[in-house]
């Protein structure tokens, strides 16, 4: 186990690590207890009672944040044509077909934070999958990165968009804004989360659903929320 800085210890003291706390609370204490004086990203985890390796228990989806995430998004858009000129009066960062899926991989340029692509494009994109998906950036008709509605797409993500999706522990894990936004806008950000991802639920899913949820600053120790608490 590493050796946690001063400030995390400090922090740390603020939190009861047996406790389940209410949303609100959970929040207020995860901003106090941030203990960098950067302005950290505040992200929630949960733990769900699937099993993602298989096809009927995956959980994945996006959501618009009510007060979005506070982070400049990059976006990437395969496109060509009217859909090309769509995106960028939309207000992409970069727009391209074949000579950007190159430049990914041959330069391994990844200077971007979303990618979206037409239908059409797919079958370029789907060849960078092996570098695309281990970093999360693989467009997909889920989440709204496969779209012909380009202009829409890129509204949603430029306002907050963002995805959820199980990892291989059957975690999500995903940022719900910034300290600055302060504990109300954060538990707005958080309760549309939740009730986005208790939508989600399986049918194939048994037992208890949210197993665990913890909120926590980047830099700071997590604090623990009551999934019995969590009615939607």
């Amino acid at each position: 186990m590493p050796k946690r800085g001063k400030k995390y210890q400090e922090a740390a003291k603020l939190i009861d690590r047996q406790n389940l706390y209410e949303i609100e609370e959970a929040v207020d204490l995860a901003i106090k207890a941030a203990p960098a004086k950067f302005d950290e990203t505040m992200e929630v985890h949960i733990k769900l009672g699937v099993d993602g390796r298989h096809a009927d228990q995956q959980v994945r989806g996006a959501i618009v944040l009510p007060h979005g995430t506070g982070k400049s998004v990059r976006v990437l858009v395969f496109a060509k044509g009217p859909k090309a000129q769509e995106a960028e009066e939309a207000g992409a960062d970069f727009v391209g077909a074949e000579e950007l899926a190159q430049r990914i991989q041959q330069e391994n340029w990844f200077d971007f934070d979303v990618v979206v692509a037409t239908p059409d494009m797919m079958g370029v994109v789907g060849r960078l999958g092996k570098v695309l998906g281990p970093k999360g950036l693989m467009p997909n008709p889920k989440s709204g990165t496969v779209t012909m509605d380009i202009a829409k797409a890129l509204e949603e993500i430029k306002a907050g968009k963002v995805e959820y999706r199980l990892d291989k522990t059957n975690i999500i894990h995903t940022p719900i804004g910034k300290k600055s936004f302060g504990p109300e806008k954060l538990t707005d950000n958080l309760n549309a989360l939740l009730e986005a991802v208790a939508k989600a639920k399986p049918a194939a899913a048994k037992g208890q659903y949210m197993r665990s949820i913890t909120v926590a600053s980047t830099m700071g120790p997590g604090v623990k929320i009551n999934p019995a608490r969590v009615t939607f």
